[in-house]
């Protein structure tokens, strides 16, 4: 029983315009049952986003002590967020981890959406057995962020905002910018040439992963690079979110079962 008990977390993936979810098999890396997505609320403020996401947790039948693990984008320190992007500015300073957990009834972890991208590529995509400096980059919107160190997730790099002639990277490099400045492949790849050798520069990361939808077409850019580091397209898309959630929700679950029992990884929990 204790293994099945482990086998399974659920993962939430909260954005601007949508909040998807389901359950993870998390031997497998796959999700259980069928996604569900529900619109974002507007405005998008802590108390509507709360109950979107019960809603979405009640759509299926799931045991009482299964976690919940939450992307969302901003940064996160501690379960709080210390910014917002795409969502209400009222977030800033919420403690997402207890308001959503008390919303919900289930112990739920929050994570930087990118950040939960990153693990879910570390644990069942193209990071997979890796070691050194990692680094997960998206690309589309904007330019979100993960860096690993020997697997250890450095959570809340914000690596689109490095500066690049004299201003954030993801004004110049973005997916977006590509799309909306009509640049042919060979261009774009100039500029992600810029960005990723500066980035190498300031990290020497063993490898790159890149994701967003754009990695679809990574024959088409990713040839065109030179970099000492090995650069690959990402593995895992549009569940990338939900599954790197659910991971860090069984594995924080874990690290705070292990404290209660007096090991060395006690952690102070929050909430009950």
């Amino acid at each position: 029983m204790a293994k099945a008990k482990h086998r399974t977390a659920f993962g939430i993936d909260i954005g601007g315009s949508g909040i998807k979810g389901a359950p993870v098999d998390l031997k497998k890396g796959d999700l259980v049952a069928d996604r569900i997505r529900l619109t974002t609320p507007q405005p998008s403020t802590p108390d509507a986003v709360a109950d979107t996401v019960a809603e979405l947790i009640s759509s299926y039948d799931i045991a009482d002590g299964m976690p919940v693990g939450v992307t969302f984008p901003a940064v996160i320190q501690n379960g709080v967020a210390l910014t917002a992007a795409n969502v209400d500015d009222a977030w800033i300073g919420t403690d997402v981890d207890a308001l959503l957990t008390e919303r919900t009834g289930h112990d739920v972890f929050v994570v930087n959406d990118a950040d939960a991208a990153g693990i879910a590529e570390m644990e069942f995509g193209a990071g997979r057995r890796s070691s050194g400096v990692v680094l997960v980059i998206t690309l589309g919107t904007g330019v979100g962020s993960a860096m690993f160190v020997d697997g250890k997730l450095v959570p809340n790099t914000e690596l689109g905002h490095v500066l690049l002639h004299d201003d954030d990277a993801e004004k110049y490099m973005a997916s977006s910018i590509r799309e909306k400045e009509d640049l042919d492949w060979e261009t774009w790849g100039g500029r992600l040439q810029e960005y990723f050798s500066h980035i190498e520069f300031l990290f020497s990361p063993t490898k790159i992963i890149v994701g967003g939808g754009i990695s679809k077409k990574h024959e088409k850019f990713l040839p065109l690079l030179d970099l000492k580091a090995e650069i690959v397209p990402a593995k895992l898309r549009n569940e990338a979110g939900i599954i790197g959630a659910a991971v860090l929700a069984r594995k924080e679950q874990k690290a705070l079962e292990k404290g209660e029992e007096g090991t060395e990884d006690k952690k102070p929990k929050k909430h009950k």
